[in-house]
């Protein structure tokens, strides 16, 4: 195992295009790290510069302790899986999975013992006999990540290879890469777009947004506490919805004005917006903080926004409301499927106080 550190790295190509801007980060021994953001905003450049793909333009990049700015991609103990699964087609599995130990000069018996260790793994032992053109996209996947495997590197470095594959064999392989990293225990950087699939295998989330690290955190601390608006809308499916307001004072107590609803701030929240009184500010609602306020155990309890049903998506046991407060702020709420709602339905819904954060206002605006 290894540790990873990027130390104020940077990448600026011809031209003046500067795709990563002084990044900072620390990926521990034996953990699964993600880099997540939207493309183009440079988190696979960062991992091709700790792969040696990429010269960095500034700052450092250690592996185990020993800085590898200068060092090729052969020499740094890493191994790498392309979106792409880059195999070779006219090469069978077994041989796919030799071939970088046949250049690294293994004995026979060692490149045997390897190949067959990695196919046993990743379930590829009736495999080993066929061409690349004969597998399903899981298993060609599959079959890389054995590659990558029979090396026995220091770090593993994933760049989106689960792109090419439908949403149920992401969702298989998805599993299976959780369950190899558990077996494994090596240190992984892993990029991903989607972030779902970087809630489900990091173990700890590096949102990326041009070039600038937002946020790095354990999935469950950036769901819950956003570093600001960007990750918060971009970190959830369906998005965080965003109503903008003012804090105002009422008999004492600090409420969100929404302009066609008052919302009670709890005394926390409350007692970091004083200053907040009569100004502008932003509340974030995850859509699953939102439930049917005439039903059930939310009725009667206050702390309600007035809408007009506009969709309903049926998702099974959940359904996504999407509907539109009377001043026009349009929400999304997560609900159970056996609500009686209907397009054109005017309802309140509940807004779970425990489950919100306020933002300053603006595109780029900080959690408060």
């Amino acid at each position: 195992m290894a540790e990873v550190v990027l130390e104020n790295v940077s990448k600026t190509y011809p031209g003046g295009v500067q795709a990563v801007k002084g990044i900072s980060l620390r990926f521990h021994d034996g953990e699964l790290a993600v880099l997540l953001g939207p493309s183009g905003c440079g988190k696979s450049t960062i991992l091709r510069m700790v792969a040696g793909l990429e010269d960095i333009t500034a700052g450092m990049v250690r592996i185990g302790g020993r800085v590898v700015n200068r060092l090729p991609p052969r020499d740094r103990n890493v191994a790498m899986v392309f979106q792409n699964y880059a195999l070779y087609p006219h090469m069978t599995v077994y041989h796919n999975l030799a071939f970088p130990l046949k250049l690294g000069r293994l004995s026979r018996h060692e490149i045997d013992l390897r190949v067959r260790e990695a196919a046993e793994i990743l379930g590829l032992v009736e495999l080993l006999d066929r061409k690349p053109h004969s597998l399903s996209g899981g298993q060609r996947q599959r079959a890389a990540v054995g590659r990558a495997i029979v090396r026995r590197p220091s770090v593993f470095l994933f760049d989106e290879p689960l792109s090419n594959l439908d949403a149920k064999g992401r969702a298989e392989m998805r599993v299976e890469l959780k369950r190899l990293h558990r077996r494994l225990a090596v240190t992984t950087v892993y990029v991903t777009h989607d972030q779902e699939e970087a809630m489900m295998l990091g173990d700890r989330i590096a949102v990326i947004r041009d070039g600038l690290l937002q946020q790095c955190g354990r999935p469950q601390e950036i769901y819950d506490r956003p570093a600001n608006r960007f990750v918060a809308g971009f970190v959830g499916t369906p998005a965080m919805n965003f109503l903008n307001g003012q804090v105002v004072l009422q008999d004492g107590k600090l409420l969100f004005d929404e302009g066609a609803a008052r919302l009670d701030m709890l005394p926390e929240q409350a007692r970091k917006l004083a200053r907040w009184v009569g100004r502008e500010i932003v509340l974030g609602i995850r859509p699953e903080a939102l439930h049917v306020a005439a039903e059930g155990r939310f009725a009667g309890k206050g702390n309600t926004l007035p809408v007009q049903v506009g969709l309903i998506e049926p998702l099974g046991e959940k359904i996504d409301v999407y509907a539109e407060t009377p001043i026009h702020h349009r929400i999304v709420a997560r609900v159970d499927a056996h609500q009686s709602l209907r397009p054109g339905q005017t309802t309140e819904l509940y807004v779970d106080m425990r489950r919100v954060c306020f933002l300053e206002p603006g595109d780029t605006g900080a959690c408060l």
